[in-house]
């Protein structure tokens, strides 16, 4: 009896070991090909074959995720499949993976943030309680992406810093040790998450730390060009913001091979982007356009694109309306309309998202924590106390807000139904040509003729809307008008009441504050285009000077408007 089931064990136990050396040297035939090499697919597949027949879920699942590292147009469909051989292994670790992996494919292959976030999500609830730290600090990280790409940089930055500080710590030892190898990767796809962060915090020192620190720490191996590459492309922004645009052109072309490579096309159209700029501030028009049409041919072809990116298409659009080009002019006007639609469809959707099922899950999970830990429950109950005033007083300023909204709103409506303008209190524009001899009440010096033709002038310029065009300036105007700056800032200054830029400013906001009220086409208009289009160079700047004129911002005074017209038509 003894000897029979010591034969039965010891047979058992030789073909877990054979399994596991079967498992081990097929991995090692394929292990060495590029990544999308099919030809590794012919072991990989004996692998698949291999674990199915045995019911060996957990290196089934690891089969199917190989199988996504070497195939070229069916990694989803391997995901799924890995996703299926995880639940099957019932193992929460090997699900989470599954999931993650899922996003990444999403992510990094396709750019589509609002499916790769929905895998996250599913990533998070197997893996939040995971032993595998590193499991969980690769899903935290992709989430970091996401909240980067949302342009919450502060946030994404904490997160960044903390996937670093977890994954130096596992990265010393051969670098050819898996865990070894993933966790180096992990750490310096960290530090370029962060390196970004910084520059679009305009930090630029402490980008400047972190890419010297990545160029003492990234293997000079193959398997490590792609991280190369994204330091490469970082170094060429920092050149670019310290003005050294030769410099930041060379550090963009060593990049741009491998990220081709690998079909980055999110990264290659960032590269293009600032390469137009560069050549542009060089004085190389041809090179500039050239780089930023490329941007717009990633666009048409994978319809993403960063949000930073959008200035492409004004840049575009400026040249070719300059260029009295309209067919171009038009066709890069419809593709910003487009590019607008992609960033709020991604916003919308992905910034909901992150909060209420990412980061409220992190606040209940810790109140829970806290619920276990902590006996003190007269505090709790304060805690909440104050919560809730507090919440109540934000409710009470928010309905406040809004009732001195309206009211503005219904007396900005009293002047534009009357027809008047819409101007500050203490700047009384005049918009009639005062005859020379009136001029003998002011304080200007200089002969009556030369006043009678600067009022003449601005008379046609303000008919013709002049204000309008983005970069005017005292100088430019006056060059327009034939003449010096002393004198029609002089003009200006007695006849309309105000200095050169308040007065610009001030036709520039009545000219938006009209169209925004009259022309449904505009209430449908980004802030940013309206801004654009009254010729201002930020969207800030032209919601500060809409308040400071109107007593409203522009986008609450669309919101009143659309709603005023519903309530109209609803009550007609």
């Amino acid at each position: 009896m003894n000897k029979r089931f010591f034969i039965i064990f010891y047979s058992l136990f030789t073909a877990i070991l054979y399994s596991q050396d079967f498992y081990s040297n097929l991995r090692e035939k394929y292990w060495t090909y590029e990544e999308n090499d099919p030809k590794a697919l012919v072991y990989v597949n004996q692998y698949i074959k291999k674990a199915k027949s045995e019911n060996n879920y957990p290196e089934l699942f690891q089969a199917y995720k190989d199988a996504i590292t070497y195939s070229e147009n069916k990694k989803l469909n391997y995901a799924d499949s890995a996703i299926a051989a995880a639940k099957n292994s019932k193992n929460n670790d090997l699900i989470g993976d599954a999931f993650l992996t899922k996003g990444v494919i999403y992510y990094f292959n396709q750019r589509k943030f609002q499916l790769a976030l929905e895998e996250y999500l599913k990533a998070y609830e197997y893996l939040k309680d995971s032993k595998n730290e590193y499991l969980k600090y690769r899903n935290i990280y992709h989430i970091g992406v996401v909240k980067s790409y949302l342009g919450y940089y502060d946030e994404a930055l904490e997160i960044f810093e903390q996937c670093i500080s977890f994954f130096e710590t596992k990265i010393n030892g051969d670098i050819k040790e898996n865990l070894v190898f993933n966790n180096t990767k992990g750490y310096l796809n960290s530090m370029h998450q962060a390196i970004i962060c910084y520059q679009m915090l305009d930090k630029s020192k402490d980008a400047e730390i972190l890419l010297k620190k990545a160029a003492e720490k990234i293997p000079k191996i193959k398997e490590f060009n792609l991280e190369n590459s994204y330091f490469k492309k970082s170094l060429g922004v920092s050149e670019f913001k310290n003005k050294n645009y030769t410099a930041a052109i060379t550090h963009f072309d060593q990049a741009l091979p491998e990220l081709i490579k690998v079909n980055d096309f999110t990264w290659a159209s960032y590269i293009y982007f600032y390469k137009g700029k560069s050549y542009e501030l060089l004085g190389d028009q041809k090179l500039e356009v050239e780089n930023y049409r490329r941007v717009d041919s990633i666009f048409n072809k994978n319809k993403f694109i960063l949000p930073e990116l959008r200035s492409n298409y004004e840049e575009l659009i400026e040249y070719y309306k300059k260029d009295n080009n309209h067919k171009e002019e038009l066709y890069y006007t419809n593709q910003l309309l487009k590019v607008d639609s992609v960033i709020a469809s991604d916003f919308k959707h992905l910034s909901t998202r992150i909060y209420k099922e990412y980061d409220t899950k992190m606040l209940l999970e810790t109140k829970e924590n806290l619920e276990k830990t902590n006996s003190y429950s007269k505090l709790l109950i304060f805690i909440c106390l104050a919560i809730i005033t507090a919440l109540g007083f934000v409710v009470y300023y928010r309905v406040r807000k809004q009732k001195n909204i309206q009211k503005t709103y219904e007396d900005l409506l009293v002047k534009l139904e009357e027809g008047s303008q819409i101007v500050p209190v203490t700047i009384p524009v005049k918009t009639e040509v005062v005859e020379p001899t009136d001029s003998n009440d002011k304080s200007i010096k200089f002969d009556n003729s030369i006043v009678e033709k600067l009022l003449n002038d601005i008379q046609v310029f303000e008919a013709n809307q002049g204000y309008l065009e983005q970069g005017l300036t005292l100088k430019k105007l006056s060059e327009q008008f034939k003449t010096n700056t002393s004198y029609l800032s002089q003009v200006i200054n007695e006849y309309k009441g105000s200095n050169f830029n308040t007065y610009i400013n001030v036709l520039r906001i009545n000219f938006a504050t009209q169209k925004i009220y009259q022309d449904k086409e505009w209430r449908k208009y980004s802030i940013e285009h309206i801004a654009s289009a009254a010729g201002f160079s930020n969207r800030q700047s032209f919601s500060n000077i809409f308040l400071e004129q109107n007593g409203i911002r522009p986008a609450d005074f669309i919101k009143k408007r659309i709603k005023e017209l519903e309530d109209q038509n609803n009550n007609s």
